[in-house]
């Protein structure tokens, strides 16, 4: 037993050293690819509308909501805004905010992006609610809802992302230090995706529950994308904008790690491996929804999650930017992991309300997934170097 095989010396903790030694200069004197450096790079501020929307999404985010203190009119809002349009145009372009004590670390803004949005409590406080869309309201709440105020609602939303997590931490600094005299936090949001660089820039991404995330989304760049997620209806104000709704979406890893792979799947509608429907070969192919088992029941289960969150009108999808979280685990060692599901639409009512409604009614995936949190938020417009965001609103 243990012994070396016969015909070979055996092996001393001399040789097994300088093996080692060997090895070690071996890598050692192995060329390192040099990658690209990601730091510099930087995502234009101004335009039409917000950046963090349409902006290919980076690997790291935070949000946080945040309401306005007892007094703060619509002359306290419109400074506030105009501040922290002017944190954020400097951040972005890898400038310090002003009166930044850090200067340095604003220097590598990684593709940082700054994106802004109104709750309904903001149009209260600043006497604008007759400007207020009526899309602008507390969601209502679904039976599969398990709702915690500590992930829910806010008066302003700031969403903060970037390809380094050192960026985004130094941003949302920067950016409640110069809220803080007009609004106190009300909950933090971290996420996370692939790191920049892993796959290609465009390829599904993996949520925490090992699923492609984002297979049927509308595509940047395109009339589709343009219809459905930037508001060209109601108040003028909002016009180039879009709204955000934020949903918490808690993923039970203990029981969704026992279910087997073929009732992953089947839940699902899709494989796992490579993300193609069940009735298809590769990820981006159209679900056949008719299609029969040799049981003659759907290949697709009328309960699937695709089936149950599929639009067919491409002008009423919405646009999914999702990040995972991940906060640890219990003493018992319990993963507390889920999804940050941050939806961009033109109209809530028509786009969100109806895919959301199907989904509490009657998704097999709903076994596996609980949401805890849920927001509302009306995205304005962007501005240009001399304006600032939700300037329509509050000028």
């Amino acid at each position: 037993m243990g012994g070396h095989r016969s015909g070979e010396p055996p092996l001393s903790r001399r040789s097994l050293l300088a093996s080692g030694v060997a090895t070690a200069g071996a890598l050692a004197l192995t060329p390192v690819p040099a990658t690209a450096q990601t730091g510099p790079a930087t995502e234009p501020f101004h335009g039409t509308h917000q950046a963090g929307i349409a902006t290919g999404p980076q690997a790291h985010a935070v949000f946080i909501a945040l309401d306005l203190r007892g007094g703060a009119d619509r002359d306290a809002v419109r400074r506030m805004m105009r501040l922290l349009t002017d944190d954020a145009r400097r951040l972005t372009a890898g400038r310090p905010a002003l009166a930044d004590t850090e200067p340095e670390l604003a220097a590598l803004p990684a593709r940082l992006t700054v994106t802004f949005g109104f709750g309904p409590g903001l149009f209260e406080a600043t006497g604008t609610t007759a400007l207020r869309p009526p899309q602008i309201a507390p969601l209502p709440r679904f039976a599969i809802d398990r709702l915690e105020r500590r992930w829910s609602g806010g008066d302003l939303l700031v969403q903060i992302c970037a390809d380094d997590p050192l960026t985004v931490a130094h941003a949302l600094r920067m950016i409640v230090k110069d809220a803080r005299a007009f609004a106190r936090v009300r909950w933090t949001q971290r996420g996370f995706r692939r790191g920049a660089g892993i796959q290609r820039a465009g390829q599904t991404q993996r949520n925490v529950m090992g699923q492609l995330d984002g297979t049927v989304n509308p595509t940047p760049g395109t009339p589709g994308f343009d219809r459905a997620v930037w508001v060209g209806e109601g108040p003028g104000w909002l016009h180039g904008g879009t709204t955000l709704v934020l949903r918490r979406i808690r993923a039970e890893m203990e029981t969704w790690d026992a279910a087997d792979r073929v009732a992953k799947e089947f839940t699902v509608g899709r494989r796992m491996d490579d993300g193609a429907p069940l009735t298809g070969t590769r990820e981006h192919d159209e679900p056949d929804f008719a299609k029969l088992n040799a049981a003659g029941l759907p290949v697709i289960s009328e309960y699937a999650h695709i089936r149950r969150a599929r639009t067919a009108d491409p002008a009423l999808r919405i646009f999914r930017r999702v990040y995972n979280y991940d906060e640890g685990l219990s003493a018992d060692g319990r993963a507390d992991s889920g999804l940050v599901f941050a939806s961009y639409q033109a109209d809530v009512t028509r786009q969100f309300l109806p895919v959301q409604e199907r989904l509490a009614e009657a998704d097999l995936l709903n076994e596996w997934t609980t949401p805890i949190g849920s927001a509302l938020f009306a995205v304005p417009p962007g501005c240009g170097p001399d304006g600032w965001i939700g300037e329509g609103l509050l000028s």
